[in-house]
């Protein structure tokens, strides 16, 4: 373990040197996320600093055992020393997991409406707000690369793509079904009504993760539909790629460039070729698809957004906060690192029941 935690700590080093480089300084974007990246390294560096102070206070302690007026006290502290290297282990155990290497990977966010009609259009729409200033929050790019606007301003389908080191392992336990409980602004007699939206969070596919084969792909080119201006609607710019064997669909119609929403369309088939890919894996690998938190399983209500309560539940941990104006302006991140926490901490109960 020692050797692992040194690593870790030439890492942070690493880190605090680069943040001093007047080039990195030059670069805000890199700046940012090195800079996120030393704050999350925070809590396991004091982990470690305390892990090796527990370590020379118990060499000290053990001198002490043989002294007959001190050997008492010495052992009450050694054995609160051990309690505690104990604990120290146990958390730092969770920082030495195995990473999916899949998670330092740009992201890519399905958001449909499900349930309950127009009003679940617009939750749709909360969620993308959401999760657009939560990406500008962390300092990542988000685009969007494709969406079915409804009538009300809400959407039936947006799809985005979020660009920046680590996208997908933030994003990534977002994937589920939503739910929301609110008074819609189209009830007229002030009852609240149960909508729902599923995200699906994609890791962005590169090229070297499929070979599509082009004669099993059909391009259709098309006319942009809704708002977009008089270009985007009088010009075949819009893309639809399907993939034959499987039935994927993918549209893109955002630029106004036909080979730029073609290559959008095939990146984002690529990505959902390789989600399918890991799902068959994570089928096979049953034991480990049970370690973790739910991360793709797009019929599992995960969340729920409590309007009348002003209250936020995460299901799959017990999670609750009554700061849903909050959530909703992007402020995810304790919600996120409690969810990281207990996947690792299922992780390690998996590896310690094997």
């Amino acid at each position: 373990m020692l050797d692992k935690l040194a690593r870790l700590e030439e890492e942070h080093r690493e880190l605090e040197a680069r943040l001093a480089d007047p080039e990195v300084l030059k670069d805000p974007k890199r700046y940012q996320a090195l800079s996120r990246r030393y704050a999350e390294m925070g809590e396991v560096i004091a982990l470690i600093r305390e892990y090796r102070k527990v370590l020379q206070d118990l060499e000290g302690v053990e001198g002490l055992l043989e002294d007959p007026e001190l050997k008492e006290v010495a052992r009450a502290e050694r054995e609160a020393l051990l309690a505690r290297k104990g604990e120290l282990e146990r958390q730092l155990e969770r920082y030495l997991l195995p990473k999916d290497p899949l998670d330092a990977r740009d992201a890519i966010l399905e958001i449909r409406a499900g349930t309950g009609g127009e009003e679940a259009a617009l939750f749709a729409r909360d969620l993308l707000e959401m999760y657009l200033r939560f990406a500008e929050e962390m300092g990542y790019e988000a685009e969007i690369l494709d969406a079915n606007p409804t009538d009300l301003g809400g959407f039936a389908k947006v799809v985005v793509e979020v660009r920046g080191e680590g996208a997908y392992g933030t994003f990534k336990y977002e994937s589920g079904v939503h739910r929301v409980q609110r008074v819609p602004a189209t009830e007229t007699q002030g009852r609240i009504h149960t909508s729902t939206a599923t995200v699906a969070v994609l890791p962005k596919a590169e090229e070297s993760d499929f070979q599509l084969n082009l004669d099993e792909i059909r391009i259709d080119v098309m006319r942009a539909s809704g708002p977009g201006g008089q270009g985007v609607n009088t010009t075949d710019s819009a893309v639809r790629v399907v993939h034959l064997p499987t039935g994927i669909t993918v549209t893109c119609q955002e630029s106004r460039s036909q080979i730029k929403n073609r290559e959008k369309a095939l990146m984002v088939l690529r990505s959902r070729l390789l989600e399918m890919r890991r799902a068959e894996e994570a089928e096979r690998l049953r034991q480990t698809r049970l370690a973790q938190i739910g991360t793709g399983e797009r019929s599992e209500k995960i969340r729920t957004y409590n309007f009348p309560q002003s209250r936020v539940t995460d299901h799959r941990i017990g999670f609750t906060t009554h700061d849903l104006e909050g959530v909703l302006s992007g402020h995810l991140q304790p919600l996120l690192e409690a969810l990281r926490r207990a996947d690792q901490e299922r992780q390690l109960e998996a590896m310690t029941e094997a």
